[in-house]
């Protein structure tokens, strides 16, 4: 998921502001709280504030299987629903103000900004349509998933993904069996791929912004990226022969011919959005506007609008034909957006108890990180910020975590660059334990379902994630961190 930029420094200028709506609803609040009055203590929040969240989860995983036709039509009230769980709550026990802030805060800082970043990725990478004879064989197969592999840490996993889910369709479409290529795409490509540079995924770029070098990742990761990748590529090619094999089915008769990209200068507009990314963590020039204690530092804000401005150009310059060509429909992104909107409104109180640490309600799995005398257990720090990562926003839950280890860039990349390690390879990798553990999982999902691809319900996915790569985990964990 998207990474929230830090607070501004000290000293920055604000600049409030109160457009439209938020000004309104501000005026008929009691007071202007301060904006410590506003914090969520997770500290006074039991577990059964994650009721909400709980049921989303749920929602996702059941109503597809038991009422699909319902579920099609109806996800988004689902979502509003679970939302409003948590809204009336807060509503009720902290009052208006406190609700609101929060609200405006996930909006302003997370929802938006991930929504914004996707619909760009979504959006230009539709534009791109390669022509030719690609039959999914094995070795192809293998081939698009390494590549995409590579192509994650430098072009983002969610930018990887959306680039070559679509011909990786095209070329299995006349595959009988081809669920299993889409589930170790997302292992690879929407996931593990990503872990070499902060471009690559959130909670890097997150430690990148903390002070950890930009190639730190490269250098420490690289042996655990080689290690996880060459295993499921092996195991990838080797169960792709053999589901072949036992359809039965021979591979089409193509025509020679050479690819052909249409839409070529889309591949510009994604570099584009990897560019106005990698601004917003360079460029600080310390302005920030102030929306109800709400900061919106003006390099993000930038960043949006460079990325909607790139949206709107594919969007433009592209044939109507290409799209069309690529099956390109607004059903998945519309979809993503409404059932993270929920996810995101009632993962508020989750983010609040994780950040209370000991104090909180999660702090059996916070102390279990630390000995006695507290030194960090790394294998500890894989396996909590990874699972949580597989179902929290894995940004935040990398943040606490790297918080926990001293948050000091100079010593967790120094004496205690294995902590580090296990905290970056957990959020990374594990996001590929679930459909939601990662931004690019659940729109790969969407797409592939759309073009006609069946995949694995929620529960499903957790089957393959589990038999595959929790094993592989278990592997890492006795090789880097014991």
């Amino acid at each position: 998921m998207l990474a929230t930029v830090p607070h501004r420094h000290e000293g920055s200028p604000r600049l409030p502001v109160a457009p439209g709506i938020v000004g309104a609803v501000t005026l008929f609040l009691p007071q202007m709280a301060a904006a410590a009055e506003l914090h969520l203590d997770g500290s006074t929040l039991g577990l059964l504030w994650g009721v909400p969240f709980a049921g989303i989860l749920l929602s996702i995983a059941i109503f597809p299987l038991v009422a699909p036709v319902f579920w099609h039509h109806h996800f988004g009230k689902i979502s509003a629903a679970w939302g409003l769980a948590v809204v009336v709550p807060l509503l009720a026990t902290y009052g208006p103000a406190l609700t609101l802030y929060q609200l405006l805060h996930t909006a302003l800082l997370e929802y938006i900004p991930f929504i914004i970043l996707l619909f760009a990725l979504f959006t230009i990478t539709g534009g791109l349509y390669v022509e030719g004879a690609i039959r999914g064989t094995p070795a192809v197969n293998t081939g698009i998933l390494g590549l995409g592999a590579l192509l994650a840490s430098w072009m983002g996993t969610t930018g990887a993904a959306m680039v070559l889910i679509r011909p990786l369709l095209r070329a299995n479409a006349w595959r009988r069996s081809r669920k299993h290529v889409v589930v170790f795409f997302i292992f690879l490509v929407a996931n593990i791929g990503g872990s070499l540079t902060p471009l690559g995924d959130p909670p890097l770029f997150l430690g990148f912004l903390k002070g950890v070098p930009f190639f730190w990742p490269t250098v420490h990761m690289l042996p655990l990226w080689l290690f996880c990748c060459g295993v499921l590529l092996a195991v990838f090619y080797v169960f792709d022969r053999f589901m072949l094999a036992r359809d039965g089915v021979a591979p089409p008769a193509v025509e020679p011919g050479r690819l052909r990209i249409h839409g070529g200068y889309n591949l510009l507009l994604l570099a584009g959005v990897v560019g106005a990314v990698l601004l917003s963590g360079i460029w600080r020039p310390g302005i920030v506007f102030e929306i109800y204690h709400v900061e919106v530092e003006l390099q993000n804000l930038v960043r949006d609008l460079l990325l909607l401005l790139l949206a709107g150009i594919s969007w433009i310059v592209t044939p109507l034909e290409t799209r069309e060509a690529n099956d390109f429909s607004w059903f998945p992104i519309q979809e993503v957006a409404k059932l993270f909107a929920g996810i995101f409104v009632t993962i508020i109180p989750a983010i609040a108890i994780l950040k209370a640490g000991t104090e909180g309600a999660l702090a059996p799995v916070i102390s279990a990180v630390t000995r006695p005398d507290g030194t960090p257990i790394d294998a500890m720090y894989f396996w909590a910020t990874g699972i949580l990562s597989s179902f929290l926003d894995n940004a935040p839950t990398y943040l606490v975590f790297f918080n926990t280890a001293g948050g000091d860039p100079v010593q967790l990349t120094g004496p205690l660059a294995s902590t580090l390690l296990a905290i970056s390879a957990g959020a990374v990798f594990m996001g590929a334990n679930t459909y939601i553990g990662n931004a690019p999982n659940f729109m790969v999902r969407s797409i592939a379902e759309e073009a006609g691809t069946p995949m694995p319900s929620f529960f499903g996915f957790m089957v393959w994630s589990g038999s595959i790569l929790l094993p592989l985990f278990l592997v890492v964990t006795l090789i880097w961190f014991v």
